[in-house]
C-alpha cells in the first residue's frame, strides 16, 4: 500500500523523518526504531497513575499489583496492534475511523477521544502543579496556571524534530526509574507479599472500593489517547514500502513499545509497592493525596531523601506526559476531522479545557480536592477506552485492508478478550454507581 498524499499524512512534520540504516546490522536497525515506544510509555506512568497507585497501595496493600500487571500486559498487546496497523496502512487510528465509519459515528468517536485527552491533560496539569508546590513552594493555584507555559517547551522540541522529543522523554523516564529504584530500597517491602500481590484476588471484583480503584488503575494504564498516538508516531520512521520492510518495521516497533512498557510497569508497581510498604503497613490506609504521601514519606521511611526523590519523579512524569497529550490531540483532531490547526492553537485549546476545572477545584477545595479529581479523571479514561479499543480491533484483524500484515489470529483473539474484560469492568462500575 502506498503512503497517503502529503496533505493527509499523520503528524506530517515528523512523518518518515527518521532514516533507517537498511544495510546495517540488526542492532543498529532496531536502534533506529527505538523512541516511539517511550513516547507511548510516558502515558502509562503519568500523575494519574500515581493517584490510583497511591490510593490502591495504601488502602489494600499489595492486592492491586495484579491489576497493574494485567493492565500492562493488555497495554503491550494493544500497543503492538497499534504499531501494526499504523505501519501496515500508513494511516493512524483516527484516519482509519474517518475512512470507514459514517460521519455521525465518526463525530461521536472524535468527541469521546477529545474528552479522554482532556482528562489526561487534567491529570498531568494537576500532578505537575503539585510537584512544583512540593519542590519549590509555589502555591497550587499558581502552579496550575504556570503549567500552561510548558506549551512553549513542547513547541520548541517539535521544531527540533522527533528525535529530540524522544531523547527528552527517554531521559526523564530514566530519571524516574532511578528515583524509584532508590525508593524501593528505602521502603523495604515484604517481597513475599509483593510477589503474592501479582496473583489475582477475588476481592478485586467483589469489593466495590477495590473495583473502583482497579478500574482507575486500568484507565490510567491502558489510555485511549495512546492508541491513537502510537498508530501515528510509528510512521516517523522511513521504513520503506515493501512487504518485508513493513514486516521488519512492525517487529522492531513491537519490541520498542514492549520494552518501554515493561519500564513503565516497574514504575507503576514501585509506586503501589511503596504505598503498601510504607503507608498500609504503617496503619495509614487512606493516603490518596500526593501531598500527604510526600509529607508522610520522610518520617515513616526515616530519611528526607525519600520525599525529595518522590517529588522529583512526579515533576519528571508530569513534564513528560504533556508531550504525548499534545501530540495525541493533534492526531485526533487532524485524523477525525481532517482539520489542521497551528500547534500553538491546538496546545492552548487543550490546555484551556483542562485548566478550567483544575482551577475551579483548586480554588474551591484546595489540596483536598486534587486526589479525588485525579482518580476520577482516570475512571473517565477507562469509560472512554472501549470506544478506542473496539475500532482498533476491527482494523487489526481486517485482512482485506492489511493483507499479509494483518494481526495473527492469537493476537486478535487475545485483543478481543481484553476488550470484553474492559467493557465488563465498565458495566460493573456503572451498575454499582446506579445501585
Amino acid at each position: 500500500m502506498l503512503r497517503p498524499p502529503p496533505s493527509d499524512l499523520s503528524l506530517a512534520e515528523m512523518h518518515a523523518s527518521v532514516r533507517i540504516p537498511h544495510a546495517a546490522g540488526w542492532l543498529r536497525r532496531l536502534g533506529a526504531f527505538v523512541g516511539p515506544g517511550y513516547l507511548i510509555a510516558v502515558g502509562y506512568m503519568d500523575p494519574g497513575n500515581w493517584a490510583t497507585a497511591l490510593a490502591g497501595g495504601s488502602a489494600f496493600g499489595y492486592t492491586l499489583l495484579a491489576v497493574a500487571l494485567a493492565s500492562s500486559l493488555m497495554a503491550m498487546l494493544l500497543q503492538a496492534l497499534c504499531a501494526r496497523i499504523g505501519i501496515a496502512t500508513g494511516r493512524d487510528l483516527a484516519q482509519l475511523c474517518r475512512d470507514r465509519f459514517p460521519r455521525p459515528v465518526n463525530l461521536v468517536l472524535w468527541a469521546l477521544a477529545e474528552v479522554a485527552i482532556c482528562a489526561t491533560d487534567l491529570a498531568e496539569l494537576i500532578g505537575t502543579a503539585i510537584a512544583l508546590n512540593l519542590l519549590f513552594g509555589i502555591p497550587l493555584l499558581a502552579g496550575v496556571v504556570l503549567t500552561a507555559l510548558d506549551a512553549l517547551l513542547i513547541l520548541w522540541l517539535q521544531h527540533r524534530g522527533v528525535r529530540w522529543l524522544e531523547a527528552l522523554v527517554a531521559g526523564l523516564m530514566m530519571l524516574v526509574f532511578g528515583c524509584f529504584a532508590v525508593q524501593m530500597v528505602l521502603a523495604q517491602p515484604d517481597w513475599a507479599a509483593v510477589f503474592a500481590g501479582y496473583v489475582p484476588s477475588a476481592s478485586i471484583l467483589t469489593n466495590e472500593n477495590q473495583l473502583y480503584i482497579a478500574i482507575g488503575i486500568l484507565g490510567a494504564t491502558v489510555m485511549p489517547h495512546n492508541l491513537y498516538l502510537h498508530t501515528a508516531v510509528v510512521q516517523s520512521r522511513a521504513y520503506g514500502e515493501g512487504v518485508e520492510d513493513r514486516r521488519e518495521a512492525i517487529r522492531f516497533a513491537t519490541i520498542d513499545s514492549s520494552v518501554a512498557l515493561t519500564l513503565a510497569l516497574f514504575v507503576n508497581s514501585a509506586i503501589l509497592i511503596t504505598a503498601a510498604a510504607v503507608f498500609h503497613a504503617g496503619g495509614q490506609t487512606e493516603v490518596a493525596e500526593i501531598q500527604e504521601a510526600y509529607e508522610l514519606l520522610a518520617p515513616m521511611v526515616g530519611t528526607a531523601m525519600a520525599a525529595t526523590l518522590f517529588a522529583v519523579a512526579l515533576l519528571a512524569c508530569g513534564l513528560n506526559a504533556t508531550v504525548t497529550a499534545t501530540l495525541a490531540g493533534q492526531v485526533v483532531m487532524e485524523g477525525f476531522l481532517g482539520l489542521r490547526l497551528s500547534p500553538v492553537v491546538r496546545r492552548l485549546v487543550t490546555r484551556l479545557i483542562a485548566i478550567v476545572p483544575a482551577v475551579i477545584v483548586t480554588w474551591l477545595y484546595g489540596e483536598s480536592g486534587t486526589a479525588e479529581l485525579l482518580v476520577f479523571s482516570q475512571v473517565v479514561l477507562c469509560l472512554q477506552l472501549p470506544f478506542a479499543v473496539v475500532p482498533l480491533m476491527l482494523f487489526a484483524g481486517d485482512r482485506e485492508r492489511l493483507g499479509a500484515q494483518a494481526a495473527p489470529r492469537w493476537q486478535v483473539v487475545l485483543g478481543w478478550a481484553c476488550t470484553v474484560v474492559i467493557v465488563a469492568m465498565n458495566l460493573k462500575l456503572l451498575w454499582d454507581f446506579m445501585a
